[in-house]
């Protein structure tokens, strides 16, 4: 049985970035009604070595962007470098989001075979397969840093749990993006 590059792609990454966005909207409003500065909370991290919330959230965006950006042949949608504030942090989600809602299952189905070059700003470049990219690097590395924001929110004291790290009563509802599979 094939998989669809397409539902492994975009509607996953939008599902956790969904889930993600949502989670700093309950952080603002858990520093609001504390009046702690919602800045502290970029800038936490887990353990020192670790990188913290805002790089968190900004490197999970661009597994996203740059995954389904090669798989398509496109050029990847760019997005601020510098610090950002939570409601910066928020705007580059919504990016995000309406960037990869804008992918179609033409441009990422059959991509499975194709020859991806990845050029990193080192100048190392990194050949693939365009499976073995998005399901051997480009998605752990996604859920790697989506899950290190979740623990660090956590950590902080926000009202999050698992049905808030992955928002999987859309796939019930009918309101995810997501292909399902007819009985």
């Amino acid at each position: 049985m094939s998989i669809s590059m397409y539902a492994a792609s975009a509607p996953t990454f939008v599902q956790f970035l969904t889930s993600l966005s949502a989670n700093l909207d309950k952080t603002a409003a858990h520093a609001a009604a504390r009046n702690i500065d919602p800045a502290i909370y970029l800038r936490t991290r887990l353990y020192p070595d670790m990188l913290p919330l805002a790089m968190q959230v900004s490197l999970a965006n661009r597994q996203a962007i740059n995954a389904c950006a090669r798989l398509a042949g496109v050029d990847p949608l760019v997005l601020p470098t510098a610090e950002p504030s939570m409601d910066d942090l928020k705007q580059r989600l919504d990016q995000t989001i309406r960037y990869l809602n804008g992918f179609t299952p033409a441009q990422l189905d059959g991509t499975e075979d194709k020859e991806i070059v990845a050029k990193y700003p080192s100048g190392v470049e990194r050949r693939f397969i365009g499976q073995a990219m998005l399901l051997g690097l480009s998605l752990p590395n996604f859920y790697f840093h989506v899950t290190a924001a979740h623990c660090i929110l956590r950590h902080c004291g926000i009202d999050i749990g698992k049905k808030d790290f992955n928002s999987a009563q859309q796939l019930f509802s009918g309101d995810c993006a997501c292909q399902r599979v007819k009985a």
